[in-house]
Parts: C-alpha cells; sequence; structure tokens
C-alpha cells in the first residue's frame, strides 16, 4: 500500500501510477476542482496543488492540500518554478532525523507573492520575490553584526516542521474519515507545491525584470557555493583550488574561484559525468580518485607542488572532508565545508593538524539572505562577467514529474531539475 492509503487519504481522484518505496515513479490524484485564490491581502483558505511526501523514501503524491492565509508576518507566496537540492533528497531519504510526516519539502524557488499577513510592510501582492530557507530577522544579534549572516529566530533546522509564529502548520488535508489533518512544513518554505506560506523573513523581494526561472537557483545551491568562494574563503586572484563533489553547489564554487580568477580549479569527484558539466563551468582539471592507487589527496599535492590554496568540500560526506582537508598545502591551506554531514560523526581529523591549515564552514554563502541576496540578483543579471545560472540546469520538467526529476539527482545525472508549476 503506498504512503497516502496508509495515511487514510482520501482518494477521490484518480490514482495514475505507483510503486514501492525508493522508487521514483509518479503518483498522481486528479481532482476534480481547482480553487483560485483571492489576491487581496488577508484572504481565505484556499486549494493548491501539492507534491506530498508520506513517509521516507516514498513517491511524492501529487494532490490537494488546504493552504491557510498567511498569519502575522507572514506571506503567502504562488510558485512558479522550483528546483530539487540535495537537502531535499536527503530529507526524502529521512536522514538527520526528518521523520514528521506528511510533509512539503523543497526550498529552491520563485513565485509572486499572492497576499501578506498583517504586519508585512515590505512585500505586497504581485512582488516578484525567492524563498530562503536561511533567513534574516533583521533585529537579533546576529543580524546586526556584519561577522555572520546567522538569525537567532530563524536558525536553519531541516528538522523544524512548523510555523514560528505559532507553532503550527498552514498546510492540511482531509483523509478518509473525514478528519483535517495536518502536513508539516520543511526548511520555512515548502515551495513543492503551487502556494506555500511562510515568515516574511524567508522570503526575498528581487527586481521584477529579473527571470524567475533562474533566480530560483539563488534560494539556495547557487548561492551556497558562489558566496563559500567569494565570502567565506575569499578566494584570491592566481591562487589554486580544488572542489570535491561537482554537483550544483561545488560547481558554484567553481564558478566564483573562476570570478576571482583563481589560477587552477580542480574538480574531484567518482561520476565522470559531472566532469563533463565542469568543462562548461569553468574548471580547468579533474581527478576521479578510482583512477588512482593512492589518495586524493596526494595526487592533487603532487599536482600542485604542496597542495592547493583552498578546497571546498561539498560531497556531505566525512571521508571525503579529510581528503579536502589534507589537499590543502601545509602552512595557510582553507577548507571549506559546505555538505551536510549525517550525524553522530564528528570531525576526522586530529587537534595538531590544524596548526597549519584552517577549517571553515559556510551555509548560504554568507550572504544576509534578505539584505544581500538582491545584490547577487543583479550580479546574474548585468555585466559581462555575469554568474552562468544557465550552466546549471539539465532539466526543465512539469511539476507532476517530480519524482523523475528526484531519481535524475540520486542517479547523478543532473545538476539543477528545474520544475515548472
Amino acid at each position: 500500500m503506498d504512503g497516502a492509503a496508509a495515511n487514510g487519504l482520501s482518494t477521490a481522484g484518480k490514482v495514475i501510477t505507483c510503486k514501492g518505496k525508493g522508487s521514483f515513479p509518479t503518483l498522481l490524484l486528479l481532482s476534480h476542482c481547482h480553487e483560485s485564490f483571492s489576491h487581496d491581502s488577508f484572504s481565505s483558505a484556499s486549494v493548491s496543488e501539492a507534491a506530498v511526501l508520506w513517509g521516507p523514501e516514498e513517491p511524492f503524491v501529487i494532490q490537494e492540500v488546504q493552504v491557510e492565509p498567511p498569519q502575522r508576518l507572514e506571506v503567502r507566496v504562488k510558485i512558479l518554478f522550483t528546483s530539487i537540492c540535495h537537502t531535499d533528497l536527503g530529507a526524502w531519504k529521512g536522514e538527520n532525523v526528518v521523520t514528521v510526516y506528511p510533509r512539503i519539502l523543497g526550498h529552491e524557488a520563485a513565485g509572486v507573492v499572492e497576499s501578506v499577513g498583517e504586519g508585512v510592510e515590505d512585500m505586497r501582492a504581485g512582488d516578484h520575490v525567492v524563498p530562503i530557507f536561511h533567513e534574516e530577522c533583521g533585529d537579533c544579534i546576529f543580524c546586526r553584526s556584519d561577522k555572520t549572516n546567522m538569525c537567532a529566530v530563524y536558525r536553519v533546522d531541516p528538522r523544524k516542521s512548523v510555523m514560528v509564529g505559532d507553532g503550527g502548520t498552514r498546510f492540511s488535508v482531509v483523509d478518509a474519515a473525514g478528519e483535517r489533518r495536518p502536513v508539516y512544513h520543511f526548511l520555512n518554505t515548502s515551495t513543492f507545491a503551487e502556494y506555500t506560506v511562510t515568515d516574511s523573513a524567508c522570503v526575498v523581494k528581487i527586481n521584477p525584470a529579473a527571470p524567475l526561472e533562474r533566480m530560483c537557483l539563488l534560494s539556495c545551491g547557487i548561492t551556497t557555493g558562489v558566496g563559500a568562494a567569494w565570502n567565506t574563503a575569499n578566494v584570491t586572484e592566481g591562487s589554486t583550488v580544488a572542489v570535491f563533489g561537482m554537483g550544483a553547489v561545488g560547481l558554484a564554487a567553481a564558478e566564483g574561484a573562476r570570478q576571482r580568477k583563481a589560477s587552477r580549479i580542480i574538480g574531484i569527484d567518482v561520476n565522470p559525468v559531472k566532469f563533463e558539466f565542469g568543462r562548461k563551468m569553468g574548471i580547468t582539471e579533474f581527478v576521479n580518485p578510482r583512477d588512482h592507487d593512492k589518495p586524493a589527496h596526494e595526487v592533487i599535492q603532487e599536482m600542485t607542488n604542496g597542495g592547493v590554496d583552498y578546497s571546498f568540500e561539498c560531497a556531505g560526506n566525512l571521508d571525503v572532508l579529510r581528503e579536502a582537508f589534507l589537499s590543502t598545502h601545509d602552512g595557510w591551506g582553507l577548507t571549506v565545508m559546505m555538505g551536510i554531514h549525517p550525524t553522530p560523526r564528528l570531525l576526522p581529523v586530529h587537534p595538531m593538524e590544524l596548526y597549519y591549515r584552517r577549517f571553515a564552514a559556510s551555509i548560504f554563502g554568507g550572504f544576509k539572505g534578505k539584505s544581500q541576496l538582491p545584490h547577487l540578483v543583479e550580479k546574474c543579471m548585468h555585466g559581462d562577467d555575469r554568474i552562468n545560472l544557465d550552466g546549471f540546469i539539465t532539466h526543465e520538467l512539469p511539476f507532476g514529474e517530480i519524482n523523475e526529476a528526484f531519481r535524475l539527482l540520486q542517479q547523478g545525472e543532473s545538476l539543477r531539475c528545474m520544475l515548472r508549476l
């Protein structure tokens, strides 16, 4: 039995197809009605199509959910484009104690404000926006500091499943018994839906001339990688760089290093398909650890006369993190961590090894979301050396094929698959 039926979901529509746990077919529930939303502030609850996850490694169910109106300091957004990140893939697998279901995942998206709640003054219906998982309240001790992009109110937590304001949800479904049950949130965004409700601190107003199908990528992966090179590492001209894990985040770090005029950018991955992606994104050399009879860090040390100046770990694997660390040059090497690492393992280094090399962690590329992301949008739109957003989009599919998009990512066949709602 699929997750929807097991959880008592009313199937007034028609079930198209479904396979068992761990597969990625598309399961569609076709309804006979669709109610459009009002575009006034403080609008009423309405029906929206969403991709609901009923349990770990189960297919997403495309079904109707009720979406409540935005409450105080909240915004309801019509999602037009959403893409899939490895963090979504990890949540689909149930990693890092993501155990609350049913749930609407998704955190990379772009859309238009449909309505705003009381107290929202920086946005109104019709504004073009990008939801962000790394929020900025603007008032806490961290938001007021230029030393961090952390926010005390909206600290990132993949396990968080409810709204900040009242601890409730804004999504619900009616089960077979006629009872309304909550559908939980993800990363304060839940973008795998036609409409989502999020805190206003989690939505960034952008230039209406910016193409939303590309700005979607700035919600997470591209911002994370580019910012790690610019803000966290501060890559310098003529330096050498190694990128471990050549997914979208890794290639974004390479793009950031390229823009900073690094002299050599080495990409490391066990999937040679990624090398074709990397060649288009400015990576100058490639290493497949499976092609060598020695550790990757030794290969890189030999290639660079002692190691690179900067390494970026984008794989979410602690063994890879150690290789990235040891690939940097003794005396000044810096390793930037960006991968999401499964608990409960700890850093694989001895304290003495830190005397001549450094670690740094980067989340959302060190950018403050609300105040700084609009400037990155402009960087993507103007100038002779714009960020190559097109190079990250390898597939474009309709929203109903979300399970195929997850399969492509899991199999390493895509960087970013853009879903059009």
